[in-house]
């Protein structure tokens, strides 16, 4: 298998929205080394061909709208021999709220620490993005206020957020994601962490039966909106749900899709410009 590395420079107002672009196009995941940049991996089965049309377009309409922004674009082609050490370059250890510490599996395990082995050559969700990172803060708080029975992860990517549960004491953790590669890679990452309890299904919510203690969805605001009754209908009456990738302006229609199916907000969390929604039948937490 081979990869396709693309290397962004993007105005910092915008690179939020492209991060969620390439997201939804596919994106196994993404490096902000710098301010102005972006760093994206794809696999060799991504629409390759689209991708860098679309961002053509997005630098054919920056330049229009104003000259003196600039946004650039290069990609290659990275064979999978090279894969691993292409990633050590930009993948290092990093601690998230108050327990948890992600890191790759060539970096020593921290005492004291819920400790995450993610090895993130295969799907997107390492912990370094807003996103993933606010889902597991949002976790480590509201873990005490449901029973720990059955746990959720909607579009698992790299399963870190399933192997989070698992640590946290939850007795069956479901992920599931519609990417064969997400669905391999979490796999592999939950023998990393040498997990138990945790099944790993190809497929969406719409395949699943039972309900839920807690759920975890890190997908963007249109799916959420689209799986908002599905939502409801796997949650318990007293669970918890933690929406993310969602940006500021676009988490309205979300807590509206949640609203018309009787779920309530219970907060709002903002992390830069990406907003992750705590949701619940309760009207206390």
């Amino acid at each position: 298998m081979t990869y396709f590395e693309f290397t962004i420079r993007i105005p910092p107002p915008f690179k939020d929205a492209l991060i969620q672009q390439l997201i939804g196009a596919g994106c196994l995941g993404v490096v902000e080394p710098d301010n102005d940049r972006v760093t994206a991996y794809f696999p060799e089965a991504a629409d390759i061909k689209t991708i860098v049309h679309d961002l053509a377009l997005v630098q054919a309409l920056l330049e229009k709208s104003d000259p003196s922004e600039k946004f650039t674009f290069t990609h290659r082609i990275i064979p999978e021999q090279d894969w691993n050490e292409t990633w050590k370059k930009d993948f290092h250890a990093i601690d998230v709220g108050v327990h948890f510490t992600v890191l790759p599996p060539w970096e020593k395990q921290r005492k004291g620490r819920i400790n995450l082995v993610i090895d993130p050559a295969m799907a997107f969700g390492t912990g370094h993005h807003e996103t993933t990172r606010s889902c597991l803060e949002l976790m480590d708080w509201y873990t005490p206020k449901v029973r720990r029975d059955h746990f959720l992860d909607l579009g698992t990517g790299t399963g870190i957020l399933a192997i989070a549960a698992a640590k946290l004491g939850y007795r069956r953790v479901t992920g599931v994601d519609t990417d064969k590669l997400a669905v391999e890679a979490a796999r592999k990452n939950i023998e990393l962490n040498q997990t138990g309890g945790i099944e790993i299904r190809e497929g969406s919510i719409s395949d699943l039966d039972g309900t839920y203690d807690f759920i975890t969805a890190n997908i963007i605001a249109s799916v959420l909106v689209e799986l908002a009754p599905l939502v409801v209908s796997h949650l318990k009456q007293d669970g918890i749900a933690v929406l993310s990738g969602t940006l500021t302006g676009q988490d309205q229609e979300v807590i509206e899709a949640m609203a018309q199916t009787g779920l309530k907000l219970v907060e709002r969390y903002l992390d830069g410009k990406w907003v992750s929604l705590v949701v619940s039948c309760r009207t206390k937490i």
